[in-house]
């Protein structure tokens, strides 16, 4: 089979094949049915400064090749984590991806410099992935991600606060008109890589009452119907910035979905949505990489990374 080790940017992984966050919070849940070390990685659920309760309930619902879903950030806070999650994800021998989450930069940072202590302390985790694709409380509820100069200043405060050695991936919203500059303020301002996108906004309508069926009115729309638009984000951000460390995801449920993202120009994937109804993915999916890499005739997941860009070996661009 293929060789499926790949890099992003100085991190190494086993598999090009990660969890994203929200899917199964630090990992236990996932425990069960794959080994956790063998994985790409995990990435963990957004943690944020406090504890946090979310969004009203209902909170999931599902949508034709998809669900929303509107937690709302919940969670113990970054001591529990810290004390906890971390440690025991670590011990698995797992490469752990810390999400930070924050309502302002000051939040952020402050998340940061948590880490940067527990750095020193010799919990270390593979990478931080800043997820800006979350309200800034300080700017009337504006997504960080949907704005190029508030990108810059959290990507670039986070940055500043965490250990050199500690990559800082950059989470993008799709859900901008040009999200090449976002990436372009998020990669001037530090980041290593940048995890393309997360959720799009969407809502759903309950058939008996004719009120949004979430507590929240809206929620993140995940699963196979946003796999096109994440696909035409990663292959924009690519063909704009070669060479760019990227992570792809949405929507991918199978190997061929993860080539199609690795041939866009991602050199990782994360799978989500998938996990709820086969928490076994991670593994199968990176099976499924091998397989279809050896029918296409590549010898490693390299091969295959931009190939959408510039064609196969022998063929030409189209």
């Amino acid at each position: 089979m293929a060789d499926l080790h790949t890099t992003v940017g100085s991190l190494a992984l086993p598999t090009p094949v990660l969890t994203a966050s929200g899917c199964a919070a630090a990992g236990r849940e996932l425990a069960p049915f794959v080994d956790l070390a063998t994985i790409g990685g995990v990435v963990t659920k957004s943690i944020m400064a406090e504890p946090r309760s979310g969004r009203p309930t209902p909170r999931m619902v599902e949508t034709p090749s998809g669900m929303l879903n509107s937690i709302g950030l919940q969670g113990p806070g970054v001591e529990v984590f810290l004390a906890e999650d971390l440690p025991w994800l670590l011990d698995q021998g797992a490469r752990a991806v810390v999400s930070l989450a924050g309502g302002s930069t000051a939040e952020f940072v402050r998340l940061a410099r948590r880490l940067a202590r527990a750095w020193d302390d010799g919990l270390r985790p593979a990478a931080v992935e800043v997820n800006i694709s979350c309200p800034n409380v300080a700017n009337r509820g504006l997504v960080f991600a949907c704005d190029p100069h508030s990108s810059a200043e959290v990507v670039r405060a986070v940055r500043e606060a965490l250990p050199p050695e500690l990559p800082a991936w950059a989470k993008l919203s799709p859900d901008v008109t040009d999200i090449v500059a976002i990436a372009a303020a998020a990669l001037d301002a530090g980041a290593d890589a940048l995890s393309l996108v997360n959720t799009t906004l969407g809502m759903a309508i309950d058939h008996t009452t004719l009120r949004p069926t979430l507590g929240g009115v809206t929620g993140g729309l995940s699963g196979p119907a946003i796999r096109p638009l994440a696909l035409r984000c990663v292959y924009q951000v690519a063909a704009a910035f070669p060479g760019v460390p990227l992570v792809g995801i949405g929507g991918i449920r199978t190997g061929w979905d993860a080539v199609e993202f690795l041939a866009a120009g991602a050199s990782a994937v994360q799978v989500g949505t998938v996990i709820f109804h086969d928490p076994s993915a991670p593994a199968r999916v990176a099976d499924q990489i091998g397989h279809a890499l050896d029918d296409l005739g590549l010898a490693c997941v390299s091969d295959a990374v931009g190939a959408a860009h510039r064609g196969l070996p022998g063929q030409e661009r189209r």
